[in-house]
């Protein structure tokens, strides 16, 4: 079992809350999402292990099981090239759960016109085969989800 922790404090409001239908409808992978807390502040690694591919507005770890979880920072965020994000770490780099990925601002994500909504996907998973959601706040640590 994978214990996928949260990236970014706020609410925990589910796939489906999220303004990109590639997302909402799972075709992506099964998870959940949440929609942080606006003001400045750090994206983690949700999981243990390595950094697979890192962009400013996403990233994807993949633990020691093989098991990959993409990070999603924001909706359409790719079109900022990078504007408003700041990297902490290095693709290929290891890191533990709970360490800082990217640091960004979701209000000027927002301000920008943008939902903040962050996706948070279990890659090349069943969907049957994540439990234990969270719901409503969670801080950057908790338990996201679990991944049987």
């Amino acid at each position: 079992m994978t214990t996928v922790l949260a990236p970014v404090e706020g609410a925990a409001v589910g796939l489906a809350a999220v303004p990109d239908p590639v997302f909402s409808a799972g075709m992506v992978g099964p998870g959940t999402a949440i929609d942080p807390l606006r003001g400045p502040g750090q994206a983690v690694a949700p999981i243990a292990g390595k950094i697979m591919k890192l962009h400013p507005h996403a990233y994807v770890i993949v633990g020691d099981d093989g098991r990959g979880v993409l990070v999603h920072l924001g909706i359409d965020t790719v079109q900022l090239k990078g504007e408003g994000f700041r990297l902490l770490a290095a693709e290929g780099d290891r890191v533990g759960a709970g360490q800082p990925v990217v640091a960004w601002d979701p209000a000027a994500i927002e301000a920008g016109g943008r939902s903040p909504v962050c996706p948070i996907v279990a890659l090349d998973a069943l969907s049957g085969a994540l439990t234990g959601f969270a719901e409503g706040a969670v801080h950057v640590g908790d338990e996201l989800f679990r991944w049987e």
